[in-house]
């Protein structure tokens, strides 16, 4: 991700060096650059329009997590993704906790697969 434009999920050039995929929804584009979900949303729209994969990552603070909101804040972000995409055979989709980067706790596979399964339900 970039932090070039707003609309726009790469920096200028990308495209002629070949990128094929974009990182959209990251947290530290979240948390760090206050990218919103309608930001995010319009991303992945110009970025599908590309021809780009687009990896979207989504994932909940420690505090959303403790609170039971995990799957609540995990759907609201898909729904920036969800639409912007009529194919979601170019979407990757990333479970990323923010809770566990840098923190020293760990997001098990189970965890992982537990979030996993009550999103796709």
């Amino acid at each position: 991700s970039s932090g070039i434009n707003a609309e726009w999920p790469l920096r200028p050039g990308a495209l002629d060096c070949g990128a094929a995929y974009v990182i959209l929804g990251h947290s530290e584009r979240r948390h760090v650059f206050n990218e919103s979900d309608q930001q995010i949303g319009r991303k992945t729209k110009a970025a599908l329009e590309k021809g780009l994969t687009v990896i979207a990552c989504i994932g909940e603070k420690q505090m959303e997590r403790e609170d039971g909101k995990t799957i609540e804040v995990c759907i609201r972000q898909l729904e920036a993704f969800k639409s912007n995409v009529s194919d979601w055979s170019k979407v990757v989709v990333a479970y990323e906790p923010v809770w566990a980067i840098g923190t020293g706790k760990v997001a098990t596979p189970e965890i992982a697969q537990e979030t996993h399964h009550d999103i796709r339900n």
